[in-house]
């Protein structure tokens, strides 16, 4: 059973740091694309920031781009994303998701075939 979990979510304060992790299990993502996306509440989910197979290709929405830093360690089949500068509107659940496909990195949703259950980011002004 393939699963993605999600962890190091919190409550914050405006201008503080957080790093989230995502730790697959069940199969490996070494060859394939992983992504973060968030859901702030009453608005649809949204793209972060996807990292393609070997790390060596990143990809961030504009509204976290120089505060944000996606990464993954393929050893240990899990990603990381790096929140810096957070602000109140960076309030979400996010959520890690990965691709069945291998070598290409796309940032649709609906190419990720797996989705953890999300964890909760809070920034306070």
């Amino acid at each position: 059973q393939v699963q993605l979990v999600e962890s190091g979510g919190g409550l914050v304060q405006a201008g503080d740091s957080l790093r989230v992790s995502c730790a697959a299990s069940g199969r490996s993502f070494s060859r394939n694309a992983m992504g973060w996306f968030r859901q702030a509440p009453g608005k649809d989910r949204e793209f972060v920031s996807v990292i393609n197979w070997n790390g060596r290709t990143t990809y961030y929405a504009d509204s976290v781009k120089c505060r944000f830093t996606i990464s993954r360690d393929n050893a240990k089949n899990s990603m990381y994303l790096q929140m810096d500068s957070l602000k109140p509107e960076d309030t979400a659940v996010y959520y890690c998701a990965a691709v069945n496909g291998i070598y290409y990195t796309p940032t649709g949703q609906d190419k990720f075939d797996y989705w953890g259950q999300g964890t909760q980011v809070t920034v306070s002004s």
